[in-house]
């Protein structure tokens, strides 16, 4: 028996099963050594895969060793630098302009309040939550294209505007999955509810999804 697309999510059960799958441990897809690295690689991230942000800050980071080094950048060469993530132009311009303010304003040291974080040049929510989570520990939800995406697919919200979606999840949320949401629906999203090409008769969330072609309760 199929069941409804209109059944109410069952939040317990789908961390359960994360939990199973993918276990809690909490793990970054950016490579990074410090601090600022990470925040450099996750403003180099959007609209880019991990995967090819990992292939230009390994030798991006040998190149700037020190923050102090971005600030000093020549913007056309670090242009260069960056070109393959795409969206070079903004990226460069507000590298610079962070690592800049990161070193007169904070001696270097990435801060961890949400406000000061986002009044950083190229810093959004997504970021500053990040930094937040991986960094200092700090339970936050990242929302990102895959967060978005498979939250809707789950009924867990129905809002497009990220923001939104952050409040919704933190309402649903318990605080000890806020940072491990947006690491098992990565892995989620790219794996098994790939965009446009989910696999849903392979995912281990299919009896609870409502929006799952191959949605059954269970035992059936």
């Amino acid at each position: 028996m199929k069941s409804s697309a209109k059944t109410k999510p069952d939040i317990k059960r789908i961390l359960e099963l994360l939990d199973k799958e993918y276990g809690t441990e909490f793990r970054c897809f950016l490579n990074y050594k410090t601090p600022w690295q990470l925040l450099i690689a996750v403003m180099l991230s959007a609209q880019c895969t991990d995967a090819r942000v990992n292939i230009v800050t390994k030798d991006l980071f040998k190149k700037y060793k020190k923050l102090e080094d971005f600030a000093a950048a020549d913007l056309k060469e670090l242009e260069e630098d960056i070109h393959s993530t795409g969206f070079y132009h903004n990226k460069a311009k507000n590298i610079i302009a962070c690592a800049q303010e990161l070193v007169t304003k904070y001696k270097g040291k990435v801060p961890s309040d949400i406000d000061e974080l986002t009044a950083l040049p190229g810093v959004g929510r997504k970021t500053a939550n990040c930094i937040r989570g991986n960094i200092y520990k700090i339970p936050s939800v990242v929302v990102d294209t895959h967060v978005k995406r498979i939250s809707k697919k789950l009924g867990l919200t129905q809002s497009d505007d990220p923001v939104k979606i952050e409040y919704e999840l933190m309402e649903i949320l318990p605080e000890d999955h806020w940072i491990l949401w947006n690491i098992d629906i990565i892995t989620l999203g790219r794996t098994i509810c790939v965009a446009n090409h989910e696999k849903c008769g392979e995912c281990f969330l299919k009896g609870v999804c409502p929006s799952s072609r191959s949605t059954y309760t269970e035992g059936e």
